[in-house]
């Protein structure tokens, strides 16, 4: 259905959620207070048994862990976003997205002494691009297209690779290694850079415990939904089965998002990606004539491969487990947020919001509850209702969020209907974390293509005092 013009309607989705003056009654009550919420705790379960208790502790534990380039926290680098996963993931808690105050703070005017979080990079020639803020978002960059010899992208040739921020070069710990970081201000200005924020992790031992015929079977239950969505599954390319961590559910388990986010995000390599990463191009992509990384930056931690290994002396599981088995456990046994019945707005119009959040078409996507199936990992996963707000697949979501990066069965404008538990919680929205309002995110799920656009059509019938109950309930959650 096309999405009707904005420009001859009184009450459109845009008048409806854009935050202006003249439409003051509709607004986001902003980030919910953190208490009762529990985000960051482990499922109950979990708590209650002294094993299970201990692993995820120690997972907590690895997951807040600051690396570095040499010493007891081996392999940071030579290119790397930030030192360490709690970084990123810390609104509202660990495990959580992106918070607003800057993790790379104390940078020095000088290009050369710049010291960026512990440290990190304390002594290096690395400059902070203009895409990352003083109040957030965190965010990952990447070229969708690799370029042409005038600099201008070519369209023919996709890239989409994760574009490292920092690199380790003049660091004391790193001696030899000379790299460049990318040259995003050439990116920019070609309009080919797009960013990424940090998922949530919180519910994802839920999401991993569904099995794939209760998401085939939903998927089934809402075929001739009226609303014009359709949808589809990105499957994992070895097995076949239906993949479901990422922005665009590239990723098939828990223990793979950890694996890469280990290797792209920090630099370190471990037994699922077992040696250092180039940048695109590098890595001869895209006919760049990369030969990879030069032999001064390999082994940087002098350890050898991987750089993160199962440890056959520990003395427990989680003594023994690699940092990317803690990774998986401390996610997987994170409990998801707890929703609010009263705040924002009151108890009558979080439940007349859930209500019209059905009616209006949102829960095609955002399908409110699956079950799991059993688990042999502790109780609180086994045939559990998982409050997620998501049907897990992809969805065509037009012109105005496409980013033009394929991964998987997933293509430039698809992207999987994010988990919605939680969203009280997130001070910024999107994939590429473009605002800090709900309102504005929502109105931005509506352009020429958009899977969304009758389902917005919808809701800018409502009343404003039905518009605000919406807007209520998905803050209380």
């Amino acid at each position: 259905m096309t999405r009707r013009n904005i420009s001859v309607l009184t009450l459109t989705i845009a008048a409806l959620f854009l935050a202006g003056t003249a439409f003051a009654q509709v607004n986001d009550p902003g980030v919910r207070s953190s208490t009762g919420v529990n985000a960051g705790r482990p499922l109950a379960s979990v708590s209650a048994n002294a094993n299970d208790l201990a692993f995820f502790n120690t997972g907590l534990a690895q997951f807040n862990e600051h690396q570095t380039v040499t010493g007891d926290n081996v392999g940071l680098g030579p290119r790397f976003n930030l030192d360490g996963c709690g970084g990123c993931h810390s609104q509202p808690a660990p495990g959580g997205t992106s918070p607003s105050a800057n993790v790379f703070p104390n940078v020095g005017p000088n290009p050369q002494s710049q010291v960026i979080a512990n440290g990190v990079v304390s002594g290096s020639t690395n400059t902070i691009p203009s895409f990352i803020a003083a109040n957030g978002p965190v965010r990952e960059a990447r070229f969708p297209f690799f370029f042409n010899a005038n600099g201008t992208a070519n369209l023919n040739n996709p890239n989409g690779g994760v574009e490292t921020i920092f690199t380790v070069s003049g660091r004391a710990d790193a001696a030899g290694c000379s790299l460049q970081q990318p040259g995003f201000t050439a990116a920019a200005n070609a309009n080919n850079l797009i960013f990424r924020i940090p998922t949530p992790v919180f519910g994802s031992g839920l999401m991993s415990n569904i099995d794939d015929s209760t998401l085939l079977n939903n998927q089934g239950a809402q075929a001739g939904n009226g609303f014009g969505v359709a949808g589809a599954f990105n499957h994992n390319g070895n097995d076949g089965t239906i993949s479901r961590f990422g922005w665009k559910a590239q990723n098939k388990s828990l223990m793979i998002f950890s694996g890469e986010a280990y290797n792209v995000e920090m630099g370190i390599s471990n037994e699922l990606f077992q040696q250092d990463r180039p940048l695109p191009g590098e890595d001869g992509n895209g006919g760049t004539g990369g030969r990879g990384l030069p032999a001064s930056c390999l082994n940087l931690a002098h350890v050898g491969y991987p750089e993160d290994v199962t440890h056959s002396d520990g003395t427990d599981a989680s003594s023994s487990a690699s940092d990317v088995t803690l990774f998986e456990v401390f996610m997987h046994d994170l409990a998801p947020p707890t929703p609010s019945t009263t705040v924002p707005g009151g108890s009558a119009s979080i439940s007349r919001g859930r209500t019209l959040f059905s009616s209006v078409g949102c829960a095609v996507c955002h399908t409110p509850s699956l079950t799991t199936q059993p688990s042999r990992l502790t109780a609180g996963l086994s045939n559990a209702t998982a409050n997620l707000f998501s049907d897990l697949e992809v969805h065509h979501m037009g012109t105005g969020l496409a980013d033009n990066v394929s991964q998987g069965g997933a293509g430039g404008d698809q992207f999987r209907s994010a988990p919605l538990w939680g969203v009280g919680q997130r001070i910024f929205f999107l994939h590429d974390g473009r605002t800090n309002n709900l309102v504005t995110a929502i109105n931005a799920h509506g352009s020429n293509g958009s899977e969304a656009n009758a389902s917005l059509n919808a809701a800018a019938a409502l009343s404003l005092t039905d518009q605000q109950n919406l807007i209520n309930f998905l803050r209380s959650l």
